[in-house]
């Protein structure tokens, strides 16, 4: 087992978890309200001042900067965001691929921003590697090639077993394919250089401030404008933007919003160099597969591996953790898959396990959005991929502020508009069944089949992909 369970996550094991900041001081009126400390509400409020430096933007976190899924992922800054496939089927090709595009450059975006603000995030950028180990993942890691060639000739490289295992030495490989659209960063370093740059560029960052409501402007009436309500005061803007990506269900209102979908991580004790000789990870590349109930890794700066995947992947109620704390069955089986990957591994300690909570649409797209009649926007649904996402919204939520018609607020997913989920039981049940699904197509596909398991066709029906 983990020597240590939760602690928010081991990306803050170094300098301790940080104690929250000033709290709200009482009401407070500003031009931008920004409800969320993580990616989302960080980037927004830093390219808002970066666009206008008279604007007054609080930004209103209910612990501290960083303590949701931007303090807690595994750390892949990359090119991947939710919905491709849908936006393409309901906008047309060509405006997902403007998305695409968009999202290949915003991995340049971020790494610009940590060396103009001299963010020391841990980055490298060694592209993103993903293997498959057996036919039917291969299968798909095929397919999905094929459907990145057809964004560019160039995006993805298809590599053979030997050419993957070259890279890193996952055992059982079969093939893989590696992206330069991608790079390692430690995610707790980066949302604290976020925070202090917004800090310095003037922006008002309220920690330990939980927002209970979001409430809207109503024209004509005594609150004419949107309000951020907390027990220390009430938050008047001209825009609240809300940026609680997994936390959203916690909202006056937003219990069905976006599904707070449950991700786990484990990392192990530093290895010794004999390891990394035989296992290579030479470029940092961060590691994914072809599961359907997939894993994500990465070889940290100081010589680990951290890896990841769902585990238990909802809580009744859309209940979130408790301080990333995760179950003893979970990190079972993060290290069933350590071990399965790196055999070489399998007397590695494992230091630490944490968990966290992304938010889910019900159609999994992301979305932006900015109601000009009710002052409020949002962004989020980012399904795991919003490391990168998040700094496409914060700049998209910047020009729909400003009121600029621009490349941004021109793509699918401003004003994407997405059901709610259903009701409890129904909501609890739908994800319990589909994760089985995923789970038990997995452990059919590793007996020998040789195409795709019919069990995760119906489980992606059930979830609505």
């Amino acid at each position: 087992m983990a020597a240590v369970n939760g602690g928010v996550s081991f990306w803050y094991a170094a300098d301790g978890v940080p104690e929250p900041g000033p709290g709200l001081p009482g009401d407070r009126d500003v031009d931008v309200c920004m409800v969320g400390g993580g990616y989302t509400g960080l980037w927004t409020a830093y390219y808002l001042k970066k666009a206008d430096p008279s604007l007054r933007i609080a930004v209103l976190e209910q612990r501290f900067c960083g303590y949701g899924a931007s303090g807690r992922n595994g750390g892949w800054l990359y090119n991947g965001f939710a919905g491709r496939a849908a936006f393409a089927r309901r906008y047309g090709q060509q405006r997902a691929a403007a998305m695409q595009r968009v999202m290949d450059e915003a991995v340049g975006e971020v790494v610009d921003v940590t060396v103009a603000e001299r963010i020391d995030a841990d980055l490298v950028r060694g592209g993103v590697l993903e293997v498959a180990r057996n036919r039917p993942q291969l299968e798909r890691l095929r397919a999905f090639v094929r459907a990145e060639r057809a964004y560019g000739a160039d995006r993805v490289e298809l590599l053979s077993a030997e050419e993957a295992t070259d890279r890193v030495a996952v055992a059982g490989t079969l093939g893989g394919c590696w992206s330069r659209y991608g790079a390692r960063i430690q995610p707790a370093k980066l949302v604290r250089g976020l925070a202090r740059a917004v800090r310095d560029a003037g922006v008002e960052v309220y920690e330990g401030t939980a927002v209970g409501a979001i409430l809207p402007g109503l024209p004509g009436t005594a609150h004419r404008r949107p309000r951020a309500v907390t027990p220390l005061g009430t938050v008047t803007a001209d825009h609240v933007l809300r940026a609680t990506e997994g936390f959203t269900a916690g909202l006056r209102g937003e219990k069905r919003t976006w599904l707070p979908m449950n991700s786990a991580m484990v990392v192990t004790e530093p290895l010794p160099a004999g390891f990394w000789a035989e296992t290579g990870w030479q470029g940092r590349e961060v590691l994914g597969d072809f599961a359907h109930a997939y894993m994500y890794a990465q070889r940290t700066a100081d010589d680990r591996i951290a890896l990841g995947g769902r585990g238990i992947p909802y809580r009744f109620g859309s209940r979130t953790d408790s301080d990333g704390s995760t179950q003893a069955e979970t990190v079972r089986q993060l290290r069933a898959i350590l071990d399965r990957f790196f055999p070489a591994a399998a007397t590695a300690g494992i230091d630490h396990a944490w968990a966290g909570v992304l938010g889910v649409p019900r159609d999994w797209c992301a979305t932006v959005e900015l109601d000009r009649s009710s002052g409020l926007g949002w962004a989020g649904g980012y399904v795991g991929s919003g490391v990168t996402t998040a700094n496409l919204a914060g700049r998209t939520l910047c020009d729909l502020v400003l009121g600029r018609d621009s490349e941004l607020t021109r793509l699918p997913w401003v004003g994407h508009t997405v059901r709610r989920w259903e009701p409890e039981p129904l909501r609890w049940l739908g994800v319990q069944a589909m994760y089985a699904a995923y789970h038990a197509a997995d452990r059919q596909e590793a007996t020998g089949r040789a195409t795709t398991s019919p069990i995760a066709r119906l489980a992606d029906l059930v979830a609505g992909r």
